[in-house]
């Protein structure tokens, strides 16, 4: 935001404050407006540090400071002299105030907002190329989005760590949607394959969790090559999240891209599902198969139906396997040795597991 702007505002109230001197600390520490003009330039690092441990307001040196908050950023802290009722109050006027002002500023100049507005669906379609051309922005760019999702409590907010690992704000947009949803939308080179943006947010994810101890989940979606496709990226990543908790519960990278025949069913009525499932399987033919039997399926078709490679790998003799498939064909009709009744067995543990999910 225009520092000039903040220094307009401060100067127009100057005199409703009753002579206390009243102004603004940037991102840096850095007072960049202030109702005394020399003091513009003044480095207050040290408040910045004391509320980042703080919610509320700080006072400190004679002066209270209260942080202007956007969404989960601090950008900018405000200060009136004073450490008594009066300046707490103006404190609180000057924060709303000053919030709002850079609201209304960001929305109309701010790229990271825009783009904000269209993931969330909160501008028109018709709208996208004016205000696009407004901000010169190139609409035919590709781009990916990632959204990450941050589990427990960080010591740094997550929008931050988040800006700091992609810094160029002509490129890559990092944008705050809740407390611990964070989205970035990167370009990306026309030609680039879809696993080498998988290896980007892998790397996002080990950096999160080596350099801050913090445990993320990111979906990844499509490319898109217009910028009013970004909603619907959002929503990709958004479903690549939600499916992959469910049939993905190994991994904390999951790509749209490759949900695969999960992507379907999670799109299934569960009555759907649930008939399905009669369907197939006899009354309680499914819940009648013990652990080893379930993990003896998995590496079966882990192991593209080779019975030789499946007990090699379960340390079992040939005939134990073929007995155990034996087994389960006359508990549930469907013998996993051919490919038509492996495949259905396959998509309705996927079907079970999804009803068990919702439940």
């Amino acid at each position: 935001m225009s520092n000039r702007l903040f220094q307009s505002v401060i100067h127009q109230m100057k005199d409703a404050v009753d002579g206390r001197t009243i102004g603004v600390i940037d991102e840096t520490g850095v007072v960049i407006a202030c109702s005394e003009l020399v003091k513009i330039g003044e480095v207050r690092q040290s408040i910045r540090d004391e509320l980042a441990y703080s919610t509320d307001m700080v006072v400190s040196g004679g002066c209270t400071y209260r942080p202007l908050i956007d969404g989960a950023k601090r950008e900018y802290i405000t200060f009136v002299a004073g450490d008594d009722a009066t300046a707490d109050m103006i404190s609180r006027m000057l924060a709303v105030s000053l919030s709002n002002i850079k609201n209304l500023y960001d929305e109309k100049y701010d790229k990271g907002s825009f783009i904000k507005n269209i993931i969330l669906d909160n501008i028109l379609p018709s709208d996208i190329y004016i205000k696009a051309k407004e901000l010169h922005f190139n609409a035919e760019e590709q781009r990916i989005v990632f959204l990450v999702k941050f589990f427990g409590k960080t010591d740094m907010m997550p929008y931050e760590m988040l800006q700091n690992m992609f810094p160029d704000k002509a490129h890559d947009y990092v944008i705050s949607v809740s407390e611990h949803d964070v989205v970035l939308v990167k370009e990306v080179k026309p030609g680039t394959e879809n696993r080498e943006m998988e290896k980007v947010a892998v790397n996002i994810a080990d950096t999160l969790s080596s350099e801050f101890y913090t445990k993320v989940a990111i979906g990844v979606s499509t490319v898109v090559d217009n910028i009013k496709d970004l909603a619907r990226a959002y929503k990709e990543a958004q479903i690549a999240l939600d499916v992959g908790k469910v049939f993905e519960t190994d991994k904390n990278v999951v790509s749209y891209e490759n949900l695969g025949i999960g992507r379907l069913i999670y799109q299934l009525p569960t009555t759907l599902c649930e008939m399905f499932l009669q369907e197939v399987f006899k009354k309680g033919s499914l819940e009648s198969l013990d652990r080893e039997t379930l993990m003896t399926i998995q590496c079966f078709f882990e192991n593209n139906l080779n019975v030789s490679e499946t007990s090699r790998k379960l340390f079992v003799h040939r005939n134990t396997l073929v007995y155990r498939l034996e087994k389960i064909r006359k508990l549930t009709g469907l013998d996993l040795r051919e490919f038509e009744h492996a495949i259905t067995f396959k998509v309705a543990l996927m079907v079970k597991k999804y009803l068990n999910s919702k439940q």
